[in-house]
């Protein structure tokens, strides 16, 4: 069975899964309009309704879902990559992106 994730706002980087999705495992991404955009390899464990970058994201650029800014990569994250506090920084609040320069 091939797992999903949805890229909600055509201007977003990342995509929420619909159910946790394992190393390995088959991926597909769909657009808003329900099209494929990508079939990543998934390198760790997502959890459900957790986010994946769509598109290879670099150190210091703005995270966006819903078409709005949520965060801040605070390293490079690899499309098919989880997104989450391990690799993201808050955009509004200062966090440890802070020290390492980038926010």
């Amino acid at each position: 069975m091939v797992k999903k994730a949805i890229q909600i706002d055509e201007k977003d980087n990342i995509a929420t899964t619909t159910s946790e999705v394992e190393a390995g495992e088959a991926l597909e991404v769909t657009s808003p309009d329900g099209a494929v955009i990508l079939r990543p390899k998934v390198a760790e464990l997502i959890p459900f309704g957790h986010k994946l970058a769509i598109k290879p994201i670099k150190k210091g650029e703005n995270i966006v879902k819903y078409g709005e800014i949520i965060g801040i990569a605070t390293q490079p994250v690899k499309a098919g990559a989880w997104v989450n506090t391990h690799n993201v920084g808050s955009a509004r609040m200062p966090t440890s992106g802070k020290e390492a320069g980038i926010l």
